[in-house]
């Protein structure tokens, strides 16, 4: 296994510690002085790093493998669907708007999925990209000001709202640009 592919799968080992600590009541317990928060932060934080690099290692080493083509997308949804999921459960996000993002990201991946079996490409949207971004900074703010700061939260929403409303664009985008791909489109060659 190449270094970008390892960096994918210890994503995924990193989503149910993840989840275990944001959800797990320790009554004010610390690790070395780090709250359960900062910790939840810098989990979700390596594992949102670990997805830029990896996709820029295997670029840059030459190492891009099907394994990896199919695994990392698969890791970031398992990250940020546990993620999300986690907020809910705290309190921290509306879950309207999760299910609204989630869903986009399930009707998304039908949609490539579909284009990968009649051999077309469906490139990344540039809204998807922006919508990551909100997701990442919506999670990590969100955490980060859970019960402290304020204006972390309010920051946190504001991403949040960002990223729901990307997440709805983008997929009207997707279905938009590529009518061939949609499952009542026309075929490609088989």
């Amino acid at each position: 296994m190449n270094l970008p592919n390892a960096l994918t799968v210890g994503r995924i080992f990193l989503v149910p510690l993840l989840v275990v600590v944001l959800l797990t009541k320790f009554d004010g317990w610390q690790l070395y002085g780090v709250s359960k928060e900062i910790m939840g932060a810098a989990i979700f934080g390596i594992a949102s790093l670990t997805d830029w690099l990896d996709g820029y290692l295997a670029r840059r080493r030459g190492q891009v493998t099907e394994f990896g083509q199919w695994m990392d997308p698969l890791a970031d949804k398992l990250l940020v669907t546990a993620a999300l999921i986690s907020l809910v459960q705290m309190d921290l996000a509306p879950a309207w708007m999760v299910a609204v993002i989630l869903g986009r990201e399930f009707a998304v991946t039908v949609l490539r999925s579909v284009a990968h079996a009649r051999g077309q490409a469906l490139p990344a949207s540039p809204l998807g990209k922006i919508k990551l971004v909100a997701q990442v900074v919506a999670i990590l703010v969100l955490i980060l000001g859970q019960g402290h700061m304020q204006g972390f939260f309010v920051i946190g929403q504001v991403a949040l709202w960002v990223a729901t409303i990307t997440a709805l664009v983008s997929a009207v985008d997707y279905y938009r640009r590529f009518p061939q791909a949609r499952p009542d489109g026309p075929r490609g060659p088989s």
